[in-house]
């Protein structure tokens, strides 16, 4: 007996399974139960920016938090 090909044989049944989307779970973010507790994220920033905020080294990532929070509050005003 014969088995199904594992891959579509139609050209246009092909593009349509290569361009399904994806179903993904929505993601509820709860809020952290202490203020001010820090996230792990990832972020992509400048090679310029990183050095600046290395240049003084260790605690470059408060100084990237400290200018960040700065600016939101710059924007407030």
């Amino acid at each position: 007996m014969a088995s199904p090909p594992r891959r579509p044989t139609n050209p246009l049944a092909a593009a349509e399974a290569a361009f399904k989307p994806i179903k993904k779970p929505a993601v509820v973010r709860e809020a952290s139960a202490a203020p001010n507790i820090r996230e792990l994220v990832s972020i992509r920033i400048d090679r310029a920016v990183l050095d600046y905020f290395q240049e003084d080294g260790p605690g470059w990532q408060d100084r990237i938090n400290d200018t960040l929070r700065q600016a939101i509050t710059h924007k407030r005003d």
